[in-house]
């Protein structure tokens, strides 16, 4: 249960990073720098407890994340500040199926054993299929759909972020060492992707770039961040490394949207965007939950 655990300490702090543009409504970019380099400077001397990984192959993973992490990380922000924290992390309930099926490609082997368990594996696909009518009813409405299409592309990276931290987390027998170097290598390209597209998209004078990415408004939504930021990937890396499939890590994720609501609705910001079937969702995928962790004989 240590994964289920984590899992929910992710949802929770993925809810409170994704709130933070739609209060401070500041470029993508600027805030991909801040969570990129600013984790990446307060994690480095804890490189001194740990040898450096040798292994091409890992390094060649560590860098594909961080660009995937960079992607990710910009338009999210993007679409928090102009649709609103809600209806962005609902959309991202997407990627738990996306991520399941990507995971499943990976490792037939398991997967046919899951098959053969016919009862389970149709219980699987029933709940797949009424995630699927609720997520056509809530494209439905005009804002929904045009939150959809922007973030489609999101859902895609996240899922392949996914796969490929569970693959880094167990790369190394040390869950410290993998983390730790997440934490430095893959959030510092993250860094440096916000960092060319700000820079190639804005083109804005070395004063200009100073001044905006360290304003005091800028500074302060970036220690949110980070430290929100810190939390979550720990978090995360631990759920994914002992989770049977990171799609169902990503399910536990979907709490993050119950946060965002129940804190928009205290703070009486609008969040009313396709509230019933963006839940309905959400339920469906709790069932998931539960049918992988009782004992239905669920391997992957």
């Amino acid at each position: 249960m240590i994964w289920v655990i984590n899992g929910l300490i992710y949802g929770f702090f993925t809810g409170l990073y994704t709130l933070v543009n739609q209060k401070y409504k500041l470029n993508g970019y600027v805030l991909g720098i801040w969570r990129g380099f600013g984790i990446s400077i307060c994690v480095v001397p804890f490189l001194y407890f740990y040898p450096l990984p040798t292994s091409a192959y890992f390094w060649c993973l560590m860098i594909l994340q961080g660009l995937l992490v960079g992607f990710y990380d910009s338009h999210l922000f993007f679409a928090s500040a102009k649709y609103g924290a809600g209806p962005t992390s609902r959309i991202m309930a997407l990627t738990a199926i996306f991520t399941t099926i990507v995971w499943w490609a990976m490792t037939p082997q398991k997967f046919l054993l899951l098959v053969q368990n016919m009862p389970v594996f149709i219980t699987l696909l029933l709940i797949l299929f009424g995630f699927s009518i609720s997520y056509w009813q809530m494209s439905k409405e005009r804002i929904s759909r045009e939150v959809s299409n922007y973030m489609l592309p999101v859902v895609f990276v996240m899922s392949l972020m996914s796969v490929l931290t569970k693959e880094l987390s167990i790369f190394m027998t040390d869950t410290w060492q993998s983390t730790v170097y997440y934490l430095v290598i893959v959030t510092f390209v993250s860094g440096c992707y916000n960092t060319y597209f700000y820079l190639k998209r804005e083109k804005p004078s070395f004063d200009r770039f100073i001044k905006t990415v360290f304003s005091k408004i800028a500074i302060k939504a970036g220690v949110y961040l980070v430290s929100f930021s810190a939390v979550l990937i720990v978090a995360k890396n631990i759920a994914l490394r002992v989770a049977p499939n990171p799609g169902y890590v990503l399910a536990l994720v979907l709490t993050a949207p119950l946060f965002v609501f129940a804190l928009n609705k205290y703070r009486k910001i609008p969040d009313t965007v396709s509230i019933k079937a963006s839940f309905s969702m959400i339920f469906f995928l709790v069932l998931l939950l539960i049918l992988v962790n009782g004992n239905f004989g669920v391997v992957d």
